[in-house]
């Protein structure tokens, strides 16, 4: 791991999971958008390095939060299938990108892509009672949506519920409980497709993903029951406004004075 300068202390490493758990089964997200900005903003990993970890991070926090929230009944298997199809795929393509992108253009990325998840979160209103409806069209955009996620999760690190929990709800009729369960199975074989990437071109701390990702195994049943009980909207509200902080330390730190 050239990249490698310092390696992150335990203590710091289980913190960042069990957030990203806690939020993992909350709103069916792999939990990137926490660990990516925690390991390369408050931990000092490089961007890369970040990105890389946080894929096989997700992998054991995605296993334990899609079994959660089906023991519920919450995963629509038919469209979890098409959705993992491509976001295997995907993650190759991606993981392939990131070792060859400059870091510049990653971090830009992920603010830009944080930016339209703060957005896409005030405008997707999910309703409780709505189903996906499988069709051979709506396979086919389930397989490309799939794809693109995964495209995006090998370069930015994260699991991809981000992108397609959203999806689901607004294009494809989903209530928030199943795109969440359904994007969280999706991710499984996202991770392992990422992770094996980044074990190829050597872009991954394994040691501080073991931590990160065994952390957040620990509150993702709980917080997979919370989201049971917490109002869509507010759900959705509150996610928005972390994310909302997040993009505007990153913004600072990327336009603050460099000092000589």
């Amino acid at each position: 791991m050239p990249e490698l300068q310092k390696r992150p202390a335990a203590l710091p490493l289980i913190l960042v999971g069990l957030a990203a758990g806690l939020l993992s089964g909350l709103f069916g997200i792999g939990g990137g958008t926490i660990i990516v900005p925690a390991l390369a903003l408050w931990l000092g990993m490089p961007q890369k390095l970040a990105a890389g970890t946080s894929v096989a991070a997700i992998l054991p926090t995605a296993a334990v939060g899609a079994v959660s929230y089906a023991v519920q009944g919450n995963v629509d298997w038919a469209a979890a299938l098409c959705l993992a199809i491509g976001i295997a795929i995907g993650a190759q393509v991606g993981t392939y990108l990131l070792a060859r992108l400059p870091v510049g253009a990653i971090q830009w990325a992920f603010m830009v892509f944080l930016l339209v998840v703060i957005v896409s979160l005030w405008i997707v209103v999910p309703q409780r009672e709505d189903q996906i409806g499988i069709s051979l069209f709506s396979a086919a955009m389930l397989v490309l949506t799939g794809l693109v996620t995964g495209v995006l999760s090998g370069i930015l690190g994260v699991g991809g519920g981000i992108i397609v929990v959203p999806v689901l709800m607004f294009f494809f009729g989903a209530n928030d409980l199943v795109a969440k369960g359904s994007s969280l199975v999706m991710m499984i074989p996202g991770s392992i497709s990422g992770t094996l990437g980044n074990m190829r071109r050597k872009n991954i701390d394994l040691r501080a993903a073991a931590f990160v990702g065994i952390a957040a195994c620990v509150c993702v049943p709980f917080s997979s029951y919370l989201a049971t009980l917490l109002n869509p909207f507010v759900a959705n509200a509150l996610f928005s406004l972390y994310i909302a902080y997040l993009l505007g330390q990153m913004l600072y730190k990327k336009l603050r004075p460099k000092r000589s």
